[in-house]
């Protein structure tokens, strides 16, 4: 997908990000300008992915991505949110369970060219379940090694922290797992199926099957 294809906000958030680095540059905030950069690096770097493997990203899931990364990178760990907020980590890890979800399950979905028919319902969605709840586990393994190896304090207050947040995940894989059982029964589009109905539409050459 091209850049200019992107969103007014999509494209907004990255001139902002650039404007931090610039700002925080010039008063020698070096440490700021990295996370900004950084920041903006990976928002950018699924279109790329996107671009190499043929696929369309549609804009609210770009623009997902975006607001994602910065809630987490920029406002959590430079302006402290985590601290600030008890729910901010609550919420970042819910909303990316959900979206790695969603993912999961559009996976399994393009395995099959989107025959939903091709497997049951309920082993498809497990599927996208157990996908999301994995990266969630390999996450908190890697703020484990990162606390061990260099001293962190990623997982803020230990046990009770990755518990907490391997609940969340499992919740909100559950609600994207949900949303995937609602898409395969459904006959016609619908509110909680659109993100994956708008994913088929742009790519409709990688769901050749799908009825």
């Amino acid at each position: 997908m091209e850049l200019s294809q992107q969103g007014y906000l999509v494209r907004g958030l990255w001139v902002l990000l650039v404007l931090a680095a610039a700002a925080a540059a010039f008063e020698g905030r070096w440490e700021l300008t990295f996370v900004a950069l950084a920041t903006l690096a990976l928002a950018l770097a699924p279109l790329f992915l996107a671009h190499w493997l043929d696929i369309t990203l549609p804009v609210p899931f770009v623009a997902a991505i975006t607001i994602f990364l910065i809630a987490s990178i920029v406002m959590g760990e430079v302006f402290e949110f985590y601290e600030r907020f008890w729910w901010w980590d609550i919420a970042l890890h819910g909303s990316s369970a959900i979206g790695f979800g969603l993912l999961g399950f559009i996976f399994v979905l393009m395995m099959f060219e989107g025959d939903r028919f091709a497997a049951p319902p309920w082993a498809m969605c497990l599927m996208a379940f157990g996908l999301a709840v994995t990266v969630g586990v390999c996450w908190e393994i890697f703020e484990f090694a990162m606390d061990q190896w260099f001293g962190f304090n990623m997982q803020k207050s230990g046990l009770q922290d990755t518990m907490g947040d391997l609940i969340v995940d499992v919740i909100g894989a559950a609600f994207a797992s949900w949303l995937g059982y609602v898409y395969l029964r459904a006959k016609d589009p619908s509110f909680w199926t659109w993100p994956i109905d708008h994913f088929v539409a742009l790519n409709k050459k990688l769901f050749r099957k799908h009825r």
